[in-house]
Parts: structure tokens; C-alpha cells; sequence
């Protein structure tokens, strides 16, 4: 086992030199043997070697039995321990997944780099476990050898290889009891499944944990292909299945969804192929994609405008939209912000457009869905857009100009004027 173990570590350049590498220690067969052989190849790898325990408090006094025989063990072979705690409860994921979550939580804390004790068995059933729950290539890639200070230097070692080199050596361990246990799906494939499959082909657990190395591969090699900007749509409807794919999960991540699943890459994806040059779409984390026209953005949806009054002779601010609004008599007021002059104003608001606004202009009546979408204002800032409106209707809006039957012929008039917040703010 030295051996393979020795391979892993250089073939994946996972340790240096100088490094402080802490074995996460169970007290179990694997995390035993994963310490011992770290133990046995510290001098030729020239490391600083320590171990962690975590203690989730989930089965009693056997989780204190598992403590203790891990700081009896360190101490008897003068290995740094680090130990840390929390009472696990289980979370939306289940009880298994929270107390990984807890578990890796600690040792992000610690300062060196993680070394855990899964195998060839173990990157067998992830593998299977992702299948049964449906995945994709990703996920089919099982176990990665490393993830940023974590390394998985037993990866290319069976659970009959781990026996074996405990045996040899005469090194103890401990047996977790919730391993014999089927409420989870894990076990239930380590009890059930794997030996079936294992009587077909006694290398089964080889060969599946190699698939899934061969798979993260051709993964790694396809994610590759979705570095770089983002194209424009007519280019992403070009791009083969697998390469959109990957380009919008990464657009998707760099846009705060931060574990896109395959339903988000779909909608994604839907958006990309839609008939209509707004449409969008609601991610996790308060993300809206929108389909603007020939590209695609991702934005914090912006709140609308509430309804608020609209005095005749003084300003409103708004900061949703970075506008101030102001009535001033027509005739003695000039300014070189938009604006439009009003005849007469009753009881004035300023909101957001609302299904069926209309307004007249020299060139029609057109509704301000159809206006906003011509002038290719985005879809998610056409809640902003201030819309002057009175009892009679509307009056005006901004951008735009002043309703054709409601525009001054005459003196006295009110002139809206729209200001940014920010002066230095173009308009």
C-alpha cells in the first residue's frame, strides 16, 4: 500500500517539501492506515506531519471512545493533534451531510493541508451514489485527488489494501457503528449493491474509481472550453450541447449562483434558444438572467417604483431610479435636463408602468410595454422608469416625453424636470 500511496501523493504533486500535512483521523480502518503510511513516509517526503480529529457528538460514548483512542494513538507516536467539536443536528441535507459540512467547517481552520482517507471503494460508491441520484459528467467524476488545501492520497487504494496494511503493521482501530446501519444511501450500496457488482468483476471498485478519474478528465478538458467571455447569443447557439453547457454554468457562477444545478443550466439554456428578446428567468442567491436582446446579464432584480404624490411645487427624490423630480412654473424655469411641460395637473403621482399604459405621441398612441421594448430599455430597469400619471391618466414619462393631449398650449404651465441624484450621473 506504501507504494500506491507514495504514487498518488507525486502524481498528483500534492505534497512539497516543508509542508505541514494533517491527516483527518476517524479512529477507523482507512483514516488508521492513512496516518500510518503519512507516518511511515514523512522523512522521504520531508514533511511536517500532525493529525485532526473531529468530534460530531452523534453516537454518545462511542464518539467519545473514538476521541480518546485517536489522542492515545498520537500520543503514544508523538504526533500533533488537533481536535475539534459540535453537537451535528441535521440540516435540509440530511444528517450525514451536515456533519461533513461541520467537519470540513474545522479543518479549513487549521493551517496546513488536509489529507483524508477515502479509497478506490469509496470513489466507487460516490460514484454510484451520484447515478442513482442523477448527474452528469461532473458528478460521474467521483472524488477529486485535490481540492484546494484538501488532498485524497488514497484514491488509488481498495478497503482490501487498507485491511492488508493494518494487518501487517498490527496498527488498531476503531469501527464506527453507523457504518452497519442501511438508513443511508451510501451504505445501503457498500452493503447491498457493491457486493453483487463485486461478485461480477472482483475489481469492480478499481475499475469504477479509474472510470471516474478518466471522467473528471474529459470534464476538466470540456470546462476548459468555457473560459473567456461571455459570447452573444447567435455565438451560443452555435456552440455544441457540451461546451454551452459549461459556458453558461460558469456564467452562472461568476453571476453569485454558487452551485449552478442542472435545472438552472436548463433555464439558462432556455433563455438562449427563447423567441423573445426579454425574456428571464429566477436563480438562487436573489439572481435574475435576463435575455437582453443578442447577449445575456445577470442582475439583482431592481425594486419598482412605489406610488408617491407628486407636489406641484416641489421635488420628490428616487433613489431606485437616481432621479429627482421637480415641478416648477413653466415660464420661469430653464434647464438642460429632460423635461416636459404640462398643462393642467390633478392630484399628480409618479409610479412605475402598469399593465395597459398608454401614452399619445406625434406618431400614434403606442402602448409603454412596446415603447420600453423599441427604445431597448432592459426588461429588469422598466419598473424604474418614472411614469408622471393623474387622474385623467397619464401625463408623461421619463425618457420619453409628454402625453400629445396633455402637453401645454398656453401659459401659466408646470414643467417637470428630471435631475440626476448624483450630478456627476449621466442621463
Amino acid at each position: 500500500m506504501l507504494n500506491e500511496l507514495l504514487s498518488q501523493l507525486r502524481r498528483y504533486e500534492m505534497v512539497a517539501p516543508g509542508d505541514h500535512v494533517i491527516c483527518a483521523v476517524s479512529g477507523g480502518a482507512d483514516s488508521m492506515a492513512l496516518l500510518w503510511g503519512m507516518y511511515l513516509l514523512k522523512d522521504k517526503l520531508d514533511i511536517r506531519l500532525s493529525a485532526a480529529h473531529f468530534n460530531h457528538h452523534l453516537r454518545g460514548e462511542e464518539s467519545q471512545r473514538d476521541e480518546q483512542f485517536v489522542r492515545d494513538i498520537c500520543q503514544r507516536f508523538d504526533i500533533p493533534l488537533f481536535v475539534g467539536e459540535a453537537q451535528v443536528v441535521a440540516g435540509k441535507k440530511g444528517l450525514e451531510a451536515a456533519a461533513r459540512d461541520a467537519r470540513y467547517r474545522y479543518f479549513d481552520t487549521l493551517d496546513g493541508i488536509i489529507a483524508t482517507a477515502h479509497t478506490a471503494d469509496d470513489n466507487a460508491e460516490t460514484l454510484l451514489m451520484h447515478l442513482v441520484r442523477g448527474t452528469g459528467l461532473k458528478g460521474l467524476g467521483g472524488i477529486a485527488p485535490v481540492m484546494e488545501k484538501r488532498i485524497r492520497p488514497m484514491l488509488n487504494i481498495t478497503r482490501s489494501q487498507v485491511l492488508a496494511f493494518l494487518e501487517e503493521y498490527h496498527i488498531p482501530h476503531v469501527e464506527d457503528s453507523s457504518n452497519e446501519t442501511d438508513a443511508f444511501l451510501r451504505n445501503r450500496l457498500r452493503h447491498r449493491v457493491m457486493p453483487l457488482l463485486t461478485r461480477e468483476n472482483p475489481r469492480l471498485a478499481e475499475n469504477l474509481s479509474q472510470l471516474a478519474q478518466r471522467l473528471r478528465q474529459d470534464e476538466q478538458l470540456l470546462a476548459s472550453l468555457a473560459d473567456g467571455p461571455l459570447p452573444d447569443i447567435p455565438a451560443l447557439r452555435e456552440m455544441p450541447p457540451a461546451q454551452l453547457s459549461r459556458v453558461l454554468e460558469r456564467f452562472l457562477k461568476e453571476s453569485g449562483v454558487r452551485e449552478p444545478e442542472a435545472e438552472h443550466i436548463r433555464l439558462a439554456r432556455e433563455l438562449v434558444f427563447s423567441q423573445k428578446p426579454s425574456a428571464s428567468a429566477a436563480f438562487p442567491g436573489g439572481i435574475t438572467v435576463r435575455r437582453c436582446y443578442d447577449r445575456l446579464e445577470a442582475v439583482e432584480a431592481d425594486a419598482p417604483l412605489e406610488t408617491i404624490p407628486l407636489p406641484v411645487d416641489g421635488c420628490v427624490e428616487l433613489p431606485e431610479a437616481g432621479l429627482r423630480v421637480r415641478c416648477c412654473p413653466a415660464e420661469d424655469t430653464k434647464c438642460d435636463s429632460f423635461s416636459f411641460t404640462v398643462g393642467v395637473l390633478q392630484d399628480p403621482v409618479i409610479r412605475c408602468r402598469q399593465s395597459g399604459d398608454t401614452i399619445r405621441l406625434p406618431g400614434g398612441t403606442k402602448s409603454l410595454k412596446k415603447l420600453f421594448i423599441d427604445r431597448k430599455i432592459p426588461a429588469h430597469r422598466r419598473k424604474t422608469v418614472p411614469v408622471i400619471a393623474d387622474e385623467m391618466g397619464i401625463v408623461g414619462v421619463y425618457g420619453i416625453g409628454v402625453d400629445a393631449g396633455r402637453a401645454a398650449t398656453s401659459l401659466p404651465a408646470t414643467r417637470i424636470i428630471f435631475e440626476p441624484i448624483d450630478p456627476s450621473a449621466s442621463l
